[in-house]
């Protein structure tokens, strides 16, 4: 994924109102109207979120009549989410190295007090 569309999805997904009509459509094909009912915001709100869904191509709209129609668009999202999961390796690397470090530590601590519990003769 580009950098500028990389920016728009996770631009999108920034705001809270965004991701839970991205919920709402996982369950389903909804009209703007019946989406605008379920928040606690204007229809012109609901229909600006969903402009900037549209932009990241997270949604797809279809006109129907007078009814416009959004459909969940989840490929933008799984490129997302792979670009993290580069980074997730790197950190998951990173911490086990940390581990190994630490335990090591740990075992070389025990190992001294050992040796010096044995030296004094406790």
């Amino acid at each position: 994924m580009t950098g500028p569309t990389l920016d728009l999805v996770y631009g999108a997904i920034a705001d809270p109102t965004r991701r839970a009509i991205l919920s709402a459509l996982a369950r389903g094909d909804r009209t703007v109207g019946s989406l605008a009912d379920d928040f606690p915001i204007s229809f012109n709100g609901v229909s600006k979120h969903v402009k900037v869904l549209e932009r990241a191509g997270l949604v797809r709209r279809r006109v129907d009549g007078r009814e416009h129609w959004l459909t969940l668009q989840p490929a933008r999202l799984r490129s997302a989410s792979r670009w993290l999961d580069e980074y997730k390796v790197f950190w998951e690397r990173r911490l086990d190295a940390l581990e190994a470090i630490l335990v090591g530590e740990k075992h070389n601590a025990t190992t001294k007090r050992r040796r010096a519990s044995r030296g004094t003769g406790r």
